[in-house]
């Protein structure tokens, strides 16, 4: 097993928001990708445009943490804007400080029961 921890974030884009949402999409990726714990970061759009899901994976709890700040202090603001949240969920151990810098976003935890991770 590793301590790896992801998440899949599902949402509906906001009517009138798609350009701007793929706008800031680009901006957060490249911005992710300079995190050094950031394995994963992925995002789908619907076929008519409407609703993302974003996957994220994340070497341990504490590289989640670094992604969380960034996010927080550069593109939260704008992204909830953007989008209407239906369903999150955490997957792996995450740590207490994870559990708790999610919380308002209400995510189902799933921690790790079997399997492997290459």
């Amino acid at each position: 097993m590793s301590n790896n921890v992801s998440w899949n974030l599902q949402l509906n884009i906001n009517d009138g928001s798609q350009d701007a949402f793929r706008s800031l999409m680009e901006e957060m990726v490249a911005a992710t990708r300079e995190e050094a714990g950031a394995l994963c970061y992925e995002w789908f759009i619907s076929d008519d445009g409407s609703s993302c899901h974003i996957n994220e994976r994340y070497a341990d709890s504490a590289a989640m943490m670094v992604h969380l700040g960034n996010f927080g202090a550069t593109f939260a603001e704008r992204f909830m804007s953007m989008v209407v949240p239906t369903a999150f969920v955490v997957y792996g151990e995450a740590s207490d400080e994870v559990k708790g810098a999610l919380a308002g976003f209400g995510p189902a935890f799933y921690g790790t029961l079997g399997g492997f991770n290459r």
